[in-house]
Protein backbone atom coordinates (compact mmCIF):
# COMPACT_ATOMS: atom_id res chain seq x y z
CA UNK A 1 0.00 0.00 0.00
CA UNK A 2 1.05 3.57 -0.56
CA UNK A 3 1.91 5.61 2.49
CA UNK A 4 -0.60 8.16 3.76
CA UNK A 5 1.73 10.91 2.55
CA UNK A 6 2.14 9.57 -0.99
CA UNK A 7 -1.39 8.31 -1.73
CA UNK A 8 -3.04 11.74 -2.27
CA UNK A 9 -0.07 12.93 -4.34
CA UNK A 10 -0.23 9.94 -6.65
CA UNK A 11 -4.01 10.26 -6.92
CA UNK A 12 -3.72 13.95 -7.86
CA UNK A 13 -0.90 13.48 -10.37
CA UNK A 14 -2.01 10.19 -11.93
CA UNK A 15 -3.91 11.93 -14.79
CA UNK A 16 -0.84 14.01 -15.70
CA UNK A 17 1.60 11.10 -15.48
CA UNK A 18 -0.84 8.80 -17.27
CA UNK A 19 -1.23 11.25 -20.15
CA UNK A 20 2.53 11.44 -20.58
CA UNK A 21 3.44 7.85 -19.76
CA UNK A 22 4.15 6.74 -23.33
CA UNK A 23 6.44 9.74 -23.87
CA UNK A 24 8.14 8.90 -20.58
CA UNK A 25 8.67 5.23 -21.45
CA UNK A 26 9.91 6.12 -24.94
CA UNK A 27 12.54 8.46 -23.51
CA UNK A 28 13.34 5.96 -20.76
CA UNK A 29 14.25 3.22 -23.22
CA UNK A 30 16.28 5.58 -25.39
CA UNK A 31 18.24 6.83 -22.37
CA UNK A 32 18.81 3.36 -20.92
CA UNK A 33 19.94 1.78 -24.19
CA UNK A 34 22.28 4.68 -24.88
CA UNK A 35 23.91 4.13 -21.49
CA UNK A 36 23.67 0.32 -21.49
CA UNK A 37 23.59 -0.89 -25.13
CA UNK A 38 24.19 -4.49 -24.04
CA UNK A 39 20.67 -4.59 -22.61
CA UNK A 40 19.13 -4.02 -26.04
CA UNK A 41 21.64 -6.33 -27.70
CA UNK A 42 21.35 -9.29 -25.33
CA UNK A 43 18.19 -8.98 -23.19
CA UNK A 44 15.40 -6.87 -24.64
CA UNK A 45 13.48 -7.94 -27.74
CA UNK A 46 14.70 -5.64 -30.53
CA UNK A 47 11.59 -6.35 -32.58
CA UNK A 48 9.26 -5.20 -29.79
CA UNK A 49 11.42 -2.12 -29.27
CA UNK A 50 11.29 -1.23 -32.96
CA UNK A 51 7.51 -1.66 -33.13
CA UNK A 52 6.85 0.25 -29.90
CA UNK A 53 5.01 -2.70 -28.35
CA UNK A 54 7.35 -2.94 -25.36
CA UNK A 55 7.02 0.78 -24.65
CA UNK A 56 3.24 0.59 -24.71
CA UNK A 57 3.22 -2.52 -22.51
CA UNK A 58 5.46 -0.89 -19.91
CA UNK A 59 3.33 2.26 -19.94
CA UNK A 60 0.19 0.19 -19.47
CA UNK A 61 1.61 -1.84 -16.60
CA UNK A 62 2.86 1.24 -14.69
CA UNK A 63 -0.47 3.01 -15.14
CA UNK A 64 -2.42 -0.10 -14.11
CA UNK A 65 -0.31 -0.62 -11.01
CA UNK A 66 -0.53 3.03 -9.89
CA UNK A 67 -4.28 3.05 -10.51
CA UNK A 68 -4.69 -0.09 -8.41
CA UNK A 69 -2.72 1.50 -5.56
CA UNK A 70 -5.04 4.50 -5.32
CA UNK A 71 -8.36 2.87 -6.23
CA UNK A 72 -7.94 -0.52 -4.55
CA UNK A 73 -5.46 -0.16 -1.67
CA UNK A 74 -4.12 -3.50 -0.52
CA UNK A 75 -5.27 -5.24 -3.72
CA UNK A 76 -2.38 -5.18 -6.19
CA UNK A 77 -3.01 -6.47 -9.73
CA UNK A 78 -1.73 -9.97 -8.97
CA UNK A 79 -2.43 -11.44 -12.40
CA UNK A 80 -0.47 -8.71 -14.17
CA UNK A 81 2.44 -8.96 -11.72
CA UNK A 82 2.55 -12.75 -12.05
CA UNK A 83 2.67 -12.58 -15.84
CA UNK A 84 5.50 -10.03 -15.77
CA UNK A 85 7.46 -11.97 -13.13
CA UNK A 86 7.32 -15.19 -15.15
CA UNK A 87 8.50 -13.37 -18.27
CA UNK A 88 11.33 -11.69 -16.36
CA UNK A 89 12.41 -14.99 -14.79
CA UNK A 90 12.47 -16.64 -18.22
CA UNK A 91 14.88 -13.91 -19.34
CA UNK A 92 17.10 -14.20 -16.26
CA UNK A 93 16.31 -10.70 -14.98
CA UNK A 94 18.08 -9.86 -11.70
CA UNK A 95 17.20 -7.58 -8.81
CA UNK A 96 20.19 -5.33 -9.61
CA UNK A 97 18.68 -4.50 -12.99
CA UNK A 98 15.73 -2.81 -11.28
CA UNK A 99 18.18 -0.15 -10.05
CA UNK A 100 19.23 0.53 -13.65
CA UNK A 101 15.60 0.86 -14.70
CA UNK A 102 14.90 3.20 -11.78
CA UNK A 103 17.77 5.50 -12.68
CA UNK A 104 16.74 6.02 -16.29
CA UNK A 105 12.97 5.93 -15.74
CA UNK A 106 13.06 8.74 -13.19
CA UNK A 107 15.41 10.78 -15.32
CA UNK A 108 12.86 10.43 -18.12
CA UNK A 109 9.99 11.44 -15.83
CA UNK A 110 11.85 14.56 -14.74
CA UNK A 111 12.70 15.52 -18.32
CA UNK A 112 9.20 14.97 -19.73
CA UNK A 113 7.22 16.55 -16.88
CA UNK A 114 9.72 19.28 -15.99
CA UNK A 115 8.73 21.59 -13.14
CA UNK A 116 5.67 19.49 -12.37
CA UNK A 117 8.01 16.98 -10.71
CA UNK A 118 8.37 18.61 -7.32
CA UNK A 119 10.31 16.80 -4.58
CA UNK A 120 6.95 15.67 -3.14
CA UNK A 121 5.80 14.28 -6.50
CA UNK A 122 9.14 12.60 -7.12
CA UNK A 123 9.05 10.92 -3.70
CA UNK A 124 5.50 9.67 -4.22
CA UNK A 125 6.21 8.15 -7.63
CA UNK A 126 9.47 6.73 -6.35
CA UNK A 127 7.34 4.88 -3.80
CA UNK A 128 5.07 3.59 -6.60
CA UNK A 129 8.07 2.31 -8.51
CA UNK A 130 9.64 0.45 -5.60
CA UNK A 131 6.34 -1.04 -4.51
CA UNK A 132 5.98 -2.53 -7.98
CA UNK A 133 9.67 -3.43 -8.29
CA UNK A 134 9.79 -5.08 -4.86
CA UNK A 135 6.67 -7.10 -5.66
CA UNK A 136 8.27 -8.33 -8.88
CA UNK A 137 11.67 -8.98 -7.27
CA UNK A 138 9.98 -11.07 -4.57
CA UNK A 139 7.92 -13.02 -7.09
CA UNK A 140 10.95 -13.62 -9.31
CA UNK A 141 13.04 -14.75 -6.34
CA UNK A 142 10.33 -17.31 -5.53
CA UNK A 143 10.38 -18.54 -9.14
CA UNK A 144 14.17 -18.91 -9.07
CA UNK A 145 13.95 -20.87 -5.80
CA UNK A 146 11.26 -23.11 -7.27
CA UNK A 147 13.47 -23.70 -10.31
CA UNK A 148 16.38 -24.61 -8.01
CA UNK A 149 18.67 -22.04 -9.58
CA UNK A 150 20.52 -18.91 -8.55
CA UNK A 151 19.00 -15.55 -9.43
CA UNK A 152 19.07 -15.12 -13.20
CA UNK A 153 20.87 -18.43 -13.88
CA UNK A 154 18.10 -20.01 -15.93
CA UNK A 155 19.76 -20.89 -19.25
CA UNK A 156 21.27 -24.27 -20.11
CA UNK A 157 22.80 -25.56 -23.35
CA UNK A 158 20.50 -27.82 -25.32
CA UNK A 159 20.93 -29.51 -28.68
CA UNK A 160 18.39 -29.83 -31.44
CA UNK A 161 17.60 -33.54 -31.89
CA UNK A 162 14.86 -33.29 -34.50
CA UNK A 163 13.29 -30.89 -36.96
CA UNK A 164 10.12 -31.07 -39.02
CA UNK A 165 7.88 -28.70 -40.94
CA UNK A 166 4.74 -28.77 -38.84
CA UNK A 167 2.64 -26.50 -41.07
CA UNK A 168 3.24 -23.73 -43.59
CA UNK A 169 5.74 -21.41 -41.93
CA UNK A 170 5.82 -23.39 -38.66
CA UNK A 171 8.90 -25.37 -37.65
CA UNK A 172 8.83 -27.96 -34.82
CA UNK A 173 12.12 -28.58 -33.00
CA UNK A 174 12.90 -31.23 -30.39
CA UNK A 175 15.56 -30.42 -27.78
CA UNK A 176 17.70 -32.36 -25.30
CA UNK A 177 20.20 -31.22 -22.64
CA UNK A 178 23.79 -31.59 -23.84
CA UNK A 179 25.02 -32.55 -20.35
CA UNK A 180 22.62 -35.49 -20.14
CA UNK A 181 20.83 -34.06 -17.10
CA UNK A 182 17.10 -34.76 -16.81
CA UNK A 183 14.77 -32.03 -18.00
CA UNK A 184 12.80 -30.01 -15.45
CA UNK A 185 9.13 -30.94 -15.49
CA UNK A 186 7.11 -28.08 -16.98
CA UNK A 187 3.53 -27.42 -15.99
CA UNK A 188 1.12 -27.85 -18.93
CA UNK A 189 0.99 -24.54 -20.78
CA UNK A 190 4.41 -23.16 -19.87
CA UNK A 191 7.07 -21.79 -22.21
CA UNK A 192 10.86 -21.58 -22.41
CA UNK A 193 13.12 -18.79 -23.61
CA UNK A 194 15.47 -19.60 -26.47
CA UNK A 195 18.60 -17.49 -26.96
CA UNK A 196 20.49 -17.44 -30.26
CA UNK A 197 23.56 -15.57 -31.44
CA UNK A 198 22.75 -13.49 -34.52
CA UNK A 199 25.19 -12.45 -37.26
CA UNK A 200 25.78 -9.04 -35.64
CA UNK A 201 26.84 -10.68 -32.37
CA UNK A 202 23.61 -9.95 -30.49
CA UNK A 203 22.21 -12.67 -28.27
CA UNK A 204 18.48 -12.26 -28.77
CA UNK A 205 15.86 -14.14 -26.75
CA UNK A 206 12.33 -15.25 -27.64
CA UNK A 207 9.76 -17.38 -25.81
CA UNK A 208 8.20 -20.55 -27.23
CA UNK A 209 5.53 -22.73 -25.64
CA UNK A 210 6.41 -26.32 -24.88
CA UNK A 211 4.14 -28.64 -26.86
CA UNK A 212 5.57 -31.83 -25.37
CA UNK A 213 3.64 -33.29 -22.42
CA UNK A 214 5.10 -33.04 -18.89
CA UNK A 215 7.55 -35.88 -18.22
CA UNK A 216 8.77 -36.15 -21.82
CA UNK A 217 12.46 -37.02 -22.26
CA UNK A 218 12.79 -34.29 -24.88
CA UNK A 219 11.18 -30.90 -25.20
CA UNK A 220 9.40 -29.76 -28.33
CA UNK A 221 8.78 -26.19 -29.39
CA UNK A 222 7.10 -24.81 -32.50
CA UNK A 223 8.48 -21.70 -34.17
CA UNK A 224 6.29 -19.63 -36.45
CA UNK A 225 8.42 -17.73 -38.92
CA UNK A 226 7.94 -13.98 -38.79
CA UNK A 227 9.33 -12.01 -41.69
CA UNK A 228 12.26 -9.75 -40.69
CA UNK A 229 11.99 -7.76 -43.91
CA UNK A 230 10.83 -4.60 -42.17
CA UNK A 231 13.32 -4.65 -39.28
CA UNK A 232 14.45 -6.80 -36.36
CA UNK A 233 11.00 -8.28 -35.74
CA UNK A 234 11.26 -11.96 -36.62
CA UNK A 235 15.05 -12.17 -36.58
CA UNK A 236 15.15 -15.09 -34.11
CA UNK A 237 12.42 -17.13 -35.79
CA UNK A 238 14.11 -16.59 -39.16
CA UNK A 239 17.46 -17.71 -37.73
CA UNK A 240 15.93 -20.87 -36.28
CA UNK A 241 14.16 -21.72 -39.54
CA UNK A 242 17.36 -21.23 -41.52
CA UNK A 243 19.98 -22.68 -39.17
CA UNK A 244 18.50 -25.01 -36.54
CA UNK A 245 19.36 -28.58 -37.51
CA UNK A 246 20.01 -31.75 -35.49
CA UNK A 247 23.15 -31.03 -33.49
CA UNK A 248 22.67 -27.24 -33.39
CA UNK A 249 23.20 -25.99 -29.84
CA UNK A 250 20.91 -23.39 -28.29
CA UNK A 251 20.66 -21.72 -24.92
CA UNK A 252 17.27 -22.61 -23.44
CA UNK A 253 15.73 -21.49 -20.15
CA UNK A 254 13.94 -23.31 -17.38
CA UNK A 255 10.16 -23.49 -18.04
CA UNK A 256 8.11 -20.51 -16.86
CA UNK A 257 4.66 -19.05 -17.50
CA UNK A 258 1.54 -18.65 -15.39
CA UNK A 259 -1.03 -19.77 -17.97
CA UNK A 260 -1.04 -23.35 -16.71
CA UNK A 261 -3.78 -25.92 -16.47
CA UNK A 262 -5.09 -25.95 -12.90
CA UNK A 263 -5.95 -29.19 -11.16
CA UNK A 264 -9.59 -30.11 -10.73
CA UNK A 265 -12.41 -31.96 -12.39
CA UNK A 266 -14.56 -29.07 -13.64
CA UNK A 267 -15.33 -28.42 -17.32
CA UNK A 268 -12.77 -26.68 -19.51
CA UNK A 269 -12.74 -24.52 -22.61
CA UNK A 270 -9.38 -24.56 -24.41
CA UNK A 271 -9.60 -21.96 -27.16
CA UNK A 272 -6.80 -21.04 -29.56
CA UNK A 273 -6.11 -19.42 -32.89
CA UNK A 274 -3.08 -19.80 -35.12
CA UNK A 275 0.15 -20.66 -33.30
CA UNK A 276 -1.75 -20.13 -30.04
CA UNK A 277 -2.53 -23.83 -30.26
CA UNK A 278 0.86 -24.66 -28.72
CA UNK A 279 0.15 -24.22 -24.98
CA UNK A 280 -3.24 -25.86 -25.51
CA UNK A 281 -1.48 -28.86 -27.02
CA UNK A 282 0.53 -29.36 -23.82
CA UNK A 283 -2.67 -29.11 -21.76
CA UNK A 284 -4.35 -31.72 -23.95
CA UNK A 285 -1.29 -33.96 -23.65
CA UNK A 286 -1.50 -33.72 -19.87
CA UNK A 287 -5.22 -34.49 -19.80
CA UNK A 288 -4.81 -37.45 -22.14
CA UNK A 289 -1.73 -38.74 -20.31
CA UNK A 290 -3.41 -38.65 -16.90
CA UNK A 291 -6.62 -40.31 -18.08
CA UNK A 292 -8.70 -37.24 -17.26
CA UNK A 293 -12.46 -37.52 -17.57
CA UNK A 294 -13.05 -33.76 -17.37
CA UNK A 295 -15.48 -32.31 -19.93
CA UNK A 296 -13.25 -30.44 -22.38
CA UNK A 297 -14.40 -28.19 -25.21
CA UNK A 298 -11.53 -27.50 -27.61
CA UNK A 299 -11.94 -24.59 -30.01
CA UNK A 300 -9.40 -23.69 -32.68
CA UNK A 301 -9.52 -21.09 -35.45
CA UNK A 302 -7.02 -20.76 -38.27
CA UNK A 303 -6.55 -19.41 -41.75
CA UNK A 304 -6.79 -22.82 -43.44
CA UNK A 305 -6.28 -26.53 -42.70
CA UNK A 306 -2.77 -26.29 -44.20
CA UNK A 307 -1.88 -23.44 -41.82
CA UNK A 308 -3.17 -25.31 -38.76
CA UNK A 309 -0.04 -26.44 -36.88
CA UNK A 310 -0.28 -29.75 -34.97
CA UNK A 311 -3.66 -30.42 -36.57
CA UNK A 312 -3.38 -34.23 -36.55
CA UNK A 313 -1.86 -34.30 -33.06
CA UNK A 314 -4.60 -32.07 -31.70
CA UNK A 315 -7.26 -34.40 -33.12
CA UNK A 316 -5.48 -37.47 -31.72
CA UNK A 317 -5.26 -35.99 -28.22
CA UNK A 318 -8.89 -34.85 -28.22
CA UNK A 319 -9.95 -38.35 -29.26
CA UNK A 320 -7.92 -39.78 -26.36
CA UNK A 321 -9.88 -37.77 -23.77
CA UNK A 322 -13.32 -39.34 -23.17
CA UNK A 323 -15.04 -36.05 -22.36
CA UNK A 324 -13.45 -33.89 -25.05
CA UNK A 325 -14.85 -32.45 -28.27
CA UNK A 326 -13.13 -30.43 -30.97
CA UNK A 327 -14.63 -27.49 -32.88
CA UNK A 328 -12.74 -25.97 -35.82
CA UNK A 329 -13.14 -22.80 -37.87
CA UNK A 330 -11.14 -21.96 -41.00
CA UNK A 331 -11.27 -18.69 -42.90
CA UNK A 332 -10.27 -20.61 -46.05
CA UNK A 333 -11.82 -24.08 -45.59
CA UNK A 334 -11.29 -26.95 -48.00
CA UNK A 335 -12.32 -30.56 -48.47
CA UNK A 336 -9.55 -31.89 -46.21
CA UNK A 337 -11.48 -30.73 -43.13
CA UNK A 338 -15.17 -31.35 -43.79
CA UNK A 339 -15.97 -31.17 -40.06
CA UNK A 340 -14.79 -27.54 -39.79
CA UNK A 341 -16.99 -24.46 -39.96
CA UNK A 342 -16.16 -21.60 -42.33
CA UNK A 343 -15.23 -18.16 -41.07
CA UNK A 344 -14.23 -17.03 -37.59
CA UNK A 345 -14.81 -18.78 -34.26
CA UNK A 346 -18.35 -18.42 -32.97
CA UNK A 347 -19.14 -19.35 -29.37
CA UNK A 348 -22.87 -19.05 -29.97
CA UNK A 349 -22.72 -22.39 -31.76
CA UNK A 350 -21.41 -24.16 -28.66
CA UNK A 351 -23.25 -25.49 -25.63
CA UNK A 352 -21.01 -24.46 -22.75
CA UNK A 353 -21.51 -26.18 -19.38
CA UNK A 354 -21.86 -24.30 -16.10
CA UNK A 355 -18.76 -23.85 -13.96
CA UNK A 356 -16.52 -23.50 -16.98
CA UNK A 357 -12.85 -22.50 -16.76
CA UNK A 358 -11.51 -21.04 -20.00
CA UNK A 359 -7.95 -20.80 -21.33
CA UNK A 360 -7.42 -18.54 -24.35
CA UNK A 361 -4.36 -18.14 -26.55
CA UNK A 362 -4.08 -16.40 -29.89
CA UNK A 363 -4.11 -12.92 -31.45
CA UNK A 364 -5.50 -10.15 -29.24
CA UNK A 365 -8.68 -9.53 -31.31
CA UNK A 366 -9.50 -13.25 -31.11
CA UNK A 367 -9.07 -13.35 -27.34
CA UNK A 368 -10.89 -10.08 -26.74
CA UNK A 369 -13.88 -11.30 -28.75
CA UNK A 370 -14.05 -14.67 -26.99
CA UNK A 371 -13.61 -13.14 -23.56
CA UNK A 372 -16.42 -10.68 -24.19
CA UNK A 373 -18.69 -13.49 -25.38
CA UNK A 374 -17.83 -15.62 -22.34
CA UNK A 375 -18.57 -12.74 -19.96
CA UNK A 376 -21.94 -12.20 -21.67
CA UNK A 377 -22.70 -15.88 -21.19
CA UNK A 378 -22.09 -15.62 -17.47
CA UNK A 379 -18.55 -16.97 -17.16
CA UNK A 380 -16.84 -15.02 -14.35
CA UNK A 381 -13.79 -12.96 -15.32
CA UNK A 382 -11.74 -14.88 -12.73
CA UNK A 383 -12.45 -18.09 -14.68
CA UNK A 384 -11.06 -16.73 -17.96
CA UNK A 385 -7.29 -17.02 -18.37
CA UNK A 386 -5.22 -15.92 -21.35
CA UNK A 387 -1.72 -15.96 -22.80
CA UNK A 388 -0.22 -13.22 -24.96
CA UNK A 389 2.74 -14.05 -27.19
CA UNK A 390 4.84 -10.91 -26.73
CA UNK A 391 4.33 -7.82 -24.55
CA UNK A 392 0.94 -7.79 -22.87
CA UNK A 393 -0.88 -4.92 -24.58
CA UNK A 394 -4.23 -6.06 -23.25
CA UNK A 395 -3.87 -6.16 -19.44
CA UNK A 396 -7.43 -7.45 -19.07
CA UNK A 397 -8.62 -6.92 -15.51
CA UNK A 398 -12.40 -6.50 -15.69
Amino acid sequence: MLSERSAPVVRATLPVVGAAIEDITDLFYRRMFAARPELLRDLFNRGNQASGEQRRALAGSIAAFATALVEHPGQPPEQMLSRIAHKHASLGVTSEQYKIVHEHLFAAIAEVLGDAVTPEVAAAWDEVYWLMADALIGAEAALYREAGTAEGDVFRTMAVTGRREEAHGVLALTLRRTDGAPLPAPRPGQYVSVQVELPDGAHQIRQYSLTSPPGAEEWEISVKRVSPADGPDGEVSAWLHEHARPGTELRVSHPFGDLVLADGDGPLLLASAGIGCTPVLAMLGHLAGTGSARPVTVLHADRSPAAHAHRAEQRRLVDAIPGAELHLWYEEPDASAPEASPGRADLSALDLPAGLTAYLCGPLPFMRGLRTDLLHRGVPAASIHYEVFGPDLWLATA
